[in-house]
């Protein structure tokens, strides 16, 4: 089969498409055909080894895991022993993350990160849902109806969803990214948008929650946005951003009565299964900024990292 493979952190010219040995599903796997696979953040950063914590579970010198992805959607080619919830045939999704492979012909995927695909769903959309789902759900989940909320980093596939997300619960949502994006994020209902190039959106509001994306502002920053009594939600970021969280963040927080630290996501088939049915339902929609086909991997990582995309970038690895 093919899959692309990288051996050293650093940029997409360091891909290479190969051919490698077909995986075979051990006790409890499944062997996926993949049909449409999704980037996250998550892939950038384990490409680049940065920031540093991205290679705290891929390799401190090395990726440990030469193919990157892990959402994916697609088609059970065949079972390991002790498989019972599926069988050859089934359509499925699911996030392989921390194991990764998605880009790639098949992969071999424990039974219990995949759940059957709503039949109403295709497999681009599907593969768009189960990280950017989590991440949204379990952000928004931290809002109570009235709140001010501010989404930093609005414009991606959870950033996405998590406006919508936010809109439904009866939350006033102001959405920050960069100026082309910002007519999506009206689309989705945002009630304001922000420019992060011209606004520096900590110098707003305040606000009852804060959801941050991309987090690379100092700890005093996030605070002077928060109203008594708030929270601010590290996603993702950098290094130097989290490290600050962790420790400047507690203190300034107990002090202040808000509360600043990282959102902890919960993975699995029972944290993006109830949002992907309320996609299959229409009562949320999944934003695909861009398809690209198998061949330009390469291309769609770079795409996503560089903050091009209006919603989710999907790789479609085989025509359905």
């Amino acid at each position: 089969m093919r899959a692309w493979v990288y051996e050293r952190y650093g940029s997409v010219a360091g891909l290479e498409l190969r051919d490698v040995p077909m995986p075979s599903p051990a006790t409890g796997e499944v062997l996926v055909e993949v049909a449409c696979t999704s980037v996250n953040l998550s892939d950038w950063e384990g490409l680049r080894g940065t920031p540093a914590y991205a290679r705290l579970s891929g390799g401190l010198r090395r990726p440990r895991r030469t193919t990157l992805g892990s959402d994916i959607a697609g088609v059970v080619a065949a079972v390991g022993d002790g498989v019972t919830a599926f069988r050859a045939g089934d359509a499925v999704f699911g996030d392989n993350l921390p194991r990764n492979g998605g880009f790639a012909e098949f992969v071999a995927m424990p039974q219990t990160a995949l759940a059957p695909m709503p039949p109403a769903l295709t497999f681009a959309v599907a593969s768009a849902i189960p990280q950017a789902g989590a991440i949204a759900t379990q952000s928004v989940a931290l809002a109570t109806p009235g709140d001010r909320v501010l989404i930093i980093g609005a414009g991606g596939g959870s950033g996405s969803l998590a406006v919508q997300l936010a809109v439904a619960t009866g939350v006033r949502v102001t959405a920050v990214d960069n100026a082309g994006k910002l007519d999506h994020l009206r689309s989705l209902g945002a009630h304001d948008v922000i420019d992060y190039r011209l606004v520096d959106p900590t110098r707003t509001g305040p606000y009852e929650l804060i959801i941050d994306m991309v987090a690379y502002r100092s700890v005093l920053a996030y605070r002077r946005a928060l109203a008594r009594g708030g929270r601010y939600a590290m996603v993702g970021g950098t290094a130097r951003a989290l490290v600050r969280m962790l420790t400047v963040g507690t203190v300034v927080g107990a002090a202040s009565g808000v509360r600043l630290g990282l959102l902890v996501v919960h993975e699995g088939p029972a944290h993006f299964v109830p949002l992907a049915n309320r996609v299959a339902a229409g009562e949320v929609a999944v934003h695909i900024g861009r398809e690209f086909a198998f061949d330009d991997v390469p291309a769609a990582l770079a795409f996503h990292g560089e903050g091009r995309a209006n919603g989710k970038v999907v790789v479609r690895v085989r025509e359905a």
